[in-house]
């Protein structure tokens, strides 16, 4: 911990915050924790599998994400906790890069480490509960508080005497848990339906890959046996052969051939940044950020939104719903989702929109090739996809009705992903109203615990 003196343990209160209710009290953060620990130094050597490392953009929803995260070896998981070991109980705080300032709690029963950029927080447990610290770091008054605290030329940063001095709101230990689980309710709710919809994606993806990579349908009446779980209208589409191509053996009759062919390829633009009217519309306008952050198989909100004088004086048109977006260029190139209503985009994307009304074969068929495609492109920096890299990128083209029998199997399971993520951001919108109102004390809720 850093010394004490008058100077170092000044308190700054958020000056947005007015006065908190009776019995709540500030103190810093460094007060109010058994410590606050920093990373080691050094970049950690990644490996396939083994024990997470926590990096900045595993947390950006303030909830770390395991289906997302690194892994390290043994060897390197006990080089990076030599100085501190993560449990439950603890924060995991993002002091740099794009995504700092954000907190989320070590998981129950998982074993992680910190990567670069990352700092760990131990909350005294007798007199800050660490999921109350969750929300409070993560609230819009500390996200407006930091924001002065600013001090990177390049990457915004956060440094280590700063986040020690971080003001802490505190009310009654008991009050803390109450407005956590308020809160925790709503985030759990939220975490059960992203969980659900990778499942359901699974089995989406599982089933496009029996039918368009494995070929079982095929497979089966090559061996005179039944297609399992096709019905015989849906098997009479397949037929019972192979035949070679550029991709291999693929199923009689079939095409290889450019992606355009079956989808549009649709463009974006960017209105200038500069001009207030263009802006803080009721337009969604999504730009690579939105599709990164996503992970999710449809983005149906965005960071910004347009006006329609900014839609008319930018490239982009309209994208319609169930169209698959692609990142273009950039760190983040090949990474992709469909928009779950209608939006517009930036330049840095391409959207594929089906010529053969089947939006969801589409989506899987972009996942399975997209790896293909990413290596195909050339950039000086960041790989680049462009409309050439569309063309003559060669994939597998099933007839149109083969696609379309799909979509009537899939889309019953994609219709229920974008129902989970509509209510999840309802949920979210409701925690996030009800958030300042609970840390000022203008909605009360009745202590629970000791």
């Amino acid at each position: 911990m850093m010394p004490s003196s008058p100077e170092l343990k000044a308190l700054h209160v958020p000056a947005t915050y007015g006065e908190p209710p009776d019995g709540w009290t500030w103190s810093r953060l460094d007060d109010v924790s058994e410590g606050v620990f920093d990373c080691p130094h050094s970049t950690p050597k990644l490996t396939d599998a083994g024990l997470y490392v926590v990096r900045t953009q595993d947390i950006i929803t303030g909830v770390f994400r395991a289906d997302q995260a690194a892994h390290v070896s043994d060897e390197t998981y006990a080089e990076r906790i030599a100085r501190v070991t993560p449990s439950r109980g603890d924060l995991l705080y993002s002091r740099e890069g794009t995504y700092f300032g954000i907190a989320a709690e070590v998981p129950e029963n998982t074993r992680v480490c910190l990567g670069q950029r990352m700092v760990l927080i131990r909350p005294k447990p007798e007199i800050l509960d660490f999921s109350f610290l969750r929300y409070w770091l993560n609230s819009p008054i500390m996200a407006g508080h930091i924001h002065g605290y600013r001090d990177g030329s390049v990457a915004e940063r956060l440094n280590l005497p700063t986040i020690r001095a971080l003001p802490v709101l505190l009310p009654p230990l008991a009050t803390q848990k109450s407005i956590a689980a308020v809160l925790g309710a709503l985030d759990d709710k939220i975490e059960l339906n992203r969980r659900m919809n990778v499942t359901l994606e699974a089995m989406a993806r599982a089933l496009f890959q029996s039918w368009f990579v494995d070929f079982d349908p095929v497979r089966a009446k090559l061996d005179g046996r039944q297609s399992p779980n096709l019905d015989p209208a849906t098997a009479a589409l397949f037929p019972d052969s192979f035949q070679d191509s550029e991709l291999g053996h693929i199923p009689k009759g079939w095409e290889v051939g450019s992606i355009l062919q079956q989808a549009r390829l649709l463009s974006g633009g960017t209105p200038k940044t500069d001009v207030a009217d263009y802006w803080n519309g009721d337009i969604p306008w999504a730009s690579a950020k939105d599709v990164s952050q996503c992970g999710e198989a449809f983005l149906i909100a965005t960071e910004r939104c347009i006006t329609q004088r900014g839609l008319d004086k930018s490239a982009t048109k309209m994208i319609p719903e169930f169209a698959t977006v692609i990142v273009a260029r950039g760190a983040t190139t090949g990474r992709l989702t469909m928009f779950g209503k209608t939006i517009a985009m930036n330049q840095t994307c391409y959207a594929l929109d089906t010529k053969v009304e089947a939006p969801f074969a589409l989506y899987c068929q972009a996942r399975h090739f997209i790896e293909r495609m990413v290596l195909s492109a050339h950039g000086s920096v960041f790989d680049t996809i462009t409309t050439r890299t569309f063309e003559t990128t060669s994939v597998l083209l099933p007839p149109p009705e083969v696609l379309r029998a799909f979509d009537r199997q899939a889309a019953p399971i994609f219709q229920q992903i974008r129902a989970s993520l509509r209510q999840s951001h309802t949920l979210a919108t409701l925690r996030d109203t009800l958030l300042p109102k609970l840390l000022s004390g203008e909605i009360a809720v009745r202590p629970v615990g000791p």
